[in-house]
């Protein structure tokens, strides 16, 4: 039988349109026969707190750190601001990105916007790249046991 691996899906959520992105994605994995269950920030929200308090702030990253710690690989969406023309990927992303290679889960990444470069720390550690909306599409595909380096030509600064 084949190992259906456990993603932690990254990446922002703060607007109508970031949702629908990691929707599609999310979309996406589910038709990967080597994906079991996905785990996603901010949909199991936690409630016994006030949104933004100490508690509730204390919670959700010792959350998100045990899903990471529990998780097989990281999917990140590199895309945060498309709409108001801002390239730079969400900062709570690259956190996650980063606190996951440091823990030997590897990363794989995908972005609608293809223009951009990429910067060298992030390109440098991830094991898979998704570049643009027909390359994303490729991961129903990708086998998540193999974890096969991807590249896309890209620039990287």
């Amino acid at each position: 039988m084949e190992k259906k691996n456990r993603v932690y899906l990254a990446g922002p959520f703060f607007s109508d349109q970031q949702i629908k992105r990691l929707d599609e994605v999310q979309k996406l994995l589910t038709e990967n026969p080597t994906i079991g269950d996905i785990f996603r920030p901010g949909k199991d929200e936690y409630t016994d707190a006030e949104f933004g308090s100490f508690e509730w702030q204390t919670a959700v990253y010792k959350h998100d750190i045990n899903n990471i710690n529990v998780s097989d690989v990281v999917v990140a969406m590199l895309d945060y601001k498309l709409e108001e023309k801002e390239m730079e990927p969400d900062s709570g992303t690259m956190w996650e990105c980063g606190y996951a290679i440091a823990n030997n889960v590897p990363v794989i990444a995908v972005r609608n916007n293809t223009s951009e470069p990429l910067n060298l720390m992030l390109a440098g550690s991830l094991t898979a790249f998704f570049n643009g909306h027909e390359s994303i599409q490729e991961l129903k595909n990708y086998d998540f046991n193999s974890l096969m380096t991807r590249y896309e030509d890209v620039k990287v600064l």
